[in-house]
């Protein structure tokens, strides 16, 4: 762990103080669930969505190195729907991320949340985080860029519209949508939530999205806590001057009193007026840059 650079999120996924140890699912409870204990305490009450009305379930894209997972959900009978992809945390394609697709498919989209860390073997089974940590920093986003290809390309394949494309992504996701957002054209708009920044370079990852502000491609949507104590609110305001610059479109909320991972319903750092808010603001941006209806 040494000679692993200190990423902002994974700061702000370890440095908040959480509101009541209460209410907690045991281990095996949440491991019986489908969450991830890398993650840490699981809530009892984390949110979960039906999937009635929609057609989801696991797949596989066939790329070099093997068959990548990937959990998909959209209306049942849906013809040309918008397609948004889902990038994950660090902990992989776990029950909240799972959550979160099926709430997009209840909007009217095909999403798609690939499984992008499957070579590196299943990170969701990693109950420990400095286990976790040099699995996920060693995925280098030029591979994770042709992943979330092939993820839209299959998309593309099952019938979904690509002219409406938006992506979504929490914590280390929300990085990728920052990064994502720089290679990719076709792309509507992306919402970041609590994504990464500044973070130091790698190998793997050689540039953060502050450097990268002036290729930003699509319009997107950055959603911070004002707590969070790895993605700072100065940091924020760097980035949103940096893309003002280059004349980019973007737009940016920091929640008073939010942690990072206030989204995250199934974590400690919960906060549901904040999480509620941001997912309000995510579908009026996903609407007004025509990607959801």
């Amino acid at each position: 762990m040494s000679s692993q650079p200190i990423m902002s999120d994974i700061e702000g996924l370890t440095k908040f103080a959480p509101l009541s140890r209460r209410g907690f699912m045991t281990a095996a409870g949440a491991t019986a669930a489908g969450y991830t204990l890398a993650a840490g305490s699981v809530r009892a009450d984390a949110i979960h969505t039906s999937a009635e009305g929609l057609d989801a379930g696991m797949a596989k894209v066939a790329l070099a190195g093997g068959d990548m997972p990937l959990y998909f959900a959209k209306p049942d009978g849906a013809k040309k729907p918008p397609i948004i992809l889902v990038a994950m945390e660090v902990f992989g394609l776990h029950e909240y991320i799972k959550d979160v697709t099926r709430r997009l498919g209840k909007l009217g989209a095909l999403a798609v949340a690939p499984d992008y860390y499957f070579r590196l073997g299943d990170v969701s089974k990693i109950s420990e985080l400095p286990k976790l940590l040099p699995i996920v920093n060693s995925k280098s986003d030029k591979e994770l860029f042709a992943d979330l290809d092939a993820t839209l390309a299959w998309a593309v394949e099952q019938g979904g519209d690509p002219a409406r494309v938006g992506i979504i992504g929490f914590c280390r996701g929300g990085r990728t949508v920052w990064l994502y957002s720089t290679h990719n054209p076709h792309l509507k708009a992306g919402v970041a939530f609590y994504g990464s920044l500044m973070d130091p370079p790698s190998a793997a990852m050689p540039n953060n999205a502050y450097q990268l502000a002036g290729e930003v491609k699509e319009p997107v949507l950055g959603l911070f806590g004002a707590q969070d104590q790895g993605i700072t609110p100065d940091q924020v305001e760097k980035m949103k001057a940096a893309l003002a610059a280059d004349h980019k479109t973007a737009e940016f909320h920091i929640y008073p009193g939010a942690p990072h991972g206030f989204h995250a319903d199934y974590r400690p750092s919960y906060r549901k007026d904040a999480a509620e808010d941001g997912w309000k603001r995510m579908k009026a941006w996903f609407e007004k840059y025509g990607v959801l209806p």
